[in-house]
């Protein structure tokens, strides 16, 4: 675990009445991130995931024009179900990403821990530097993450 840095990293924390291994579930199996990982109006088109340090975190999201966003990662840990680590520095095999036309890489380290009959849900999104951590707070990042819970919480309470 890395020390928490308020100035490069991003933090969403909550309690979601949904069981660990539901929430699990709706981050590691590609038809679910299908249908809660993307924001509205946004959707998630496509997904593929190597469930395994070194493997494969893709995403494709579409928005309402058409407009579409890949993002490729690597798996960095995998602890079931209560910690998943992945970053959009690297591809799959650790093989470092192309540079994008913003610095926007960046860790998402995941924890989730049982409480009662739901789930503390850890969110964290570490940069590298400052900058990098502005321009995703003000891409909505506590917005975007925060209505794409919401969305897998509806999902998986619905399963």
């Amino acid at each position: 675990m890395t020390d928490h840095d308020p100035k490069r990293d991003l933090v969403l924390e909550r309690y979601v009445a949904v069981p660990v291994e539901k929430v699990w579930a709706a981050w590691t199996e590609p038809e679910l991130i299908l249908q809660w990982f993307t924001p509205a109006p946004w959707k998630t088109v496509e997904c593929k995931i190597d469930l395994r340090p070194g493997g494969r975190f893709y995403t494709l999201m579409r928005g309402p024009a058409g407009e579409e966003h890949a993002g490729d990662g690597c798996f960095l840990e995998v602890e079931a179900p209560k910690r998943l680590v992945w970053t959009s520095a690297l591809g799959p095999g650790y093989r470092p990403n192309p540079v994008q036309h913003i610095d926007l890489s960046f860790t998402a380290m995941l924890d989730f821990q049982p409480k009662g009959g739901g789930t503390v849900y850890t969110a964290r999104a570490i940069h590298g530097t400052e900058a990098a951590a502005k321009t995703h707070a003000e891409m909505g990042f506590a917005d975007g993450w925060g209505a794409a819970l919401d969305q897998l919480v509806a999902l998986m309470s619905r399963a």
